[in-house]
Order: C-alpha cells, then sequence, then structure tokens
C-alpha cells in the first residue's frame, strides 16, 4: 500500500488521546506513526518509561492493541517470548496462523543503558519482532538524567553545567552501530519530523526475516528545554546538521535515505535548545569544536559506509 498522507488520516491508529504526555512530545506521534505503518495485526510490549507512565495510568489506556507492560530492561526478552509463544502455538494446532508483529517500544535509557543485554540476547537468538527506540537522550520519564545517548556538553540532572563541568562530558553511544553488529536483517535510524521515511522503514521493519531495529530521534521539550511547538523544527535541525542521519542497513548493506549533504552547522541544532545555552553562552569553543568535530567524523564514516565520497566540511565558528 502506497503511503499517502490523506488515506492516513481516516485509519484508526491504535493509540488514543488523553494520555498524560506533556503537550510537544514526540513520542505520541511516532507511536501513532509506527501502528498505522504496520499490514499485520500488532502485540506491544512496552518498557518502562515517559510513554508507560503516561499512556497506562490504571484504571485508563490509550493503547488500542494488545500491549504487555515489562520493567525498564526487559521488554526485549518479553517480546522474544510471545513470539516464541506464539509460533508453539501454531506448531501445536492450538492457534490459527494469522500474520503478527510484535512490537518493542523503549526509551533510550532501557535501549542504551539498562536493557542493553536482554535486547542484545534477543537479536543475537534471531527472535522475529521490530525494537522502537524512542530516543529523547535522556532518562526524561524519572527526572531528565543523562543516558549513553546523550549529547556530548547537554545540561542534565546529573550532568549540570557549571565552571567546572560544562554538561555531559561523554560523546553519544553509537546504538546503531552496536545493533548492526549483531548482523541482524534490518537496522535504522529515522526521526519523528520525516513520517513518510519512518512509516517505509517500519513496514521494511515488519517483513524482515529476524529481528529488526529502528533508532527513531524522539525530541523532549521538557527535558531539551525548547518551546513544545518547535519539536518538529528541532528534530529536522538535527538532520540536516548531520547529526542524526537517516540511513538503513539491509543485510549489512548501508543506504543513505536523508539529505546527502550536510546543510546547517552544529551551532544552528545547539543554539535552538536551552540545554546547550551554556556552550552557546560562555561560547564553550572547545566543546563546540569538538562536538562539531564528532559529527563530522561520524558523517564522513557513514557516507563512505553508503559509498559516497567523504564530504569536505568547514571548520564551525565559534
Amino acid at each position: 500500500m502506497t503511503l499517502k498522507l490523506r488515506d492516513l488520516t481516516l485509519l484508526d491508529d491504535g493509540f488514543e488521546s488523553g494520555h498524560g504526555l506533556c503537550a510537544g512530545c514526540s513520542e505520541s506521534v511516532i507511536v501513532r506513526q509506527v501502528l498505522l505503518a504496520l499490514a499485520n495485526e500488532p502485540v506491544v510490549a512496552l518498557a518502562t518509561g515517559c510513554l508507560e507512565v503516561s499512556s497506562t495510568r490504571f484504571p485508563d489506556t490509550s493503547w488500542k492493541v494488545p500491549l504487555i507492560h515489562s520493567a525498564f530492561e526487559n521488554a526485549a526478552t518479553s517480546a522474544s517470548g510471545i513470539e516464541a509463544a506464539y509460533k508453539a502455538l501454531i506448531r501445536k494446532g492450538r492457534m490459527a496462523d494469522r500474520p503478527m508483529t510484535f512490537v518493542v517500544f523503549g526509551g533510550d535509557g532501557a535501549t542504551y543503558d539498562i536493557g542493553f543485554q536482554w535486547l542484545s540476547g534477543a537479536l543475537e537468538r534471531g527472535h522475529k519482532f521490530m525494537y522502537i527506540c524512542l530516543n529523547n537522550e535522556g532518562y526524561m520519564n524519572t527526572g531528565i538524567q543523562r543516558s549513553g545517548a546523550t549529547m556530548l556538553g547537554a545540561w542534565t540532572t546529573t550532568t549540570p553545567a557549571g565552571d567546572l563541568v560544562p554538561g555531559k562530558p561523554q560523546w553519544r553511544k553509537d546504538m546503531t552501530g552496536i545493533v548492526a553488529a549483531h548482523g541482524i536483517p534490518y537496522v535504522a535510524q529515522a526521526a519523528v519530523h520525516n513520517w513518510k521515511d519512518l512509516m517505509t522503514k517500519v513496514r521494511k521493519a515488519e517483513a524482515a526475516e529476524g529481528p529488526a531495529f529502528l533508532n527513531v530521534f524522539a525530541p523532549c521539550d521538557r527535558g531539551w528545554r525548547y518551546e513544545p511547538e518547535d519539536t518538529m523544527a528541532v528534530s529536522r535541525l538535527a538532520v540536516d546538521a548531520a547529526l542524526w542521519p537517516l540511513y538503513e542497513i539491509v543485510d549489512g548493506a548501508y543506504k543513505l535515505n536523508g539529505p546527502r549533504h550536510k546543510s546547517k552547522p552544529i551551532t544552528d541544532y545547539l543554539s535552538s535548545q536551552g540545554r546547550f545555552r551554556h556552550l552557546m553562552r560562555d561560547r564553550e569553543p572547545g566543546v563546540i569544536e569538538d562536538i562539531q568535530a564528532n559529527v563530522d567524523r561520524e558523517w564522513n564514516r557513514l557516507r563512505v559506509r553508503c559509498g559516497l565520497e567523504p564530504e569536505v566540511l568547514e571548520k564551525t565558528q565559534v
């Protein structure tokens, strides 16, 4: 089925309004896009996090699809068990053989850090499920603490900017690359503002013969300190600055899906959010230049993997 926005607005999206997510939160938008893209009946395993606590408050729920709530760490294990039980029931003739898609939603805390070994094990075993990482670069549900996905230089409650340390001192973890190293059939990066790219990747992930992983850029206005109406603009800036390239890895082959050239300096992205205000105010040249250097290094490494020439990049003006 062709992805036409007008037709999609007429479909039941599987996720009801009335949840408690913040105004401007990207997570509900991503969930709706994912559920709308699926061809099969979904079963969702949901890790603890903002999405879970805001959409499943007893006695209400925003979910109109089968859902199991897992702890922070073991949503991938829950999906593995559901998928194994599904196959066993069909094999024993106790359940009709009908197409189903097993989906996990987890934040970057549950994915990059707390639940990594559970996710890694599920990928290594080869369970057929789709893992969606809602990447808002921090433990937003528990107070905006840093995670392995948090950007260098970012203010969080556990990496406060001060005279000695200008925000988080480490670069982010390359979770997409780590997952790709497991050799699974489908891995991709997507972003909330590009609905067509995300939904196309969901369909590819659903059709994959084995595990699939989507790392979805999910800006958080509360934790990143920007106005709620700017979520899509912040997401687009990250892609345009090559901070969050849109690409996919199909059976080990890399393909760039988003812009082929960096069109924005990293300072445009940093200045859009209050969590980097100290860098821009104090003109922290070392940190900003380090951020740009890391972005440029990762961007050109990705271009080479996609069969493109490295891009000649100008030094960031601080």
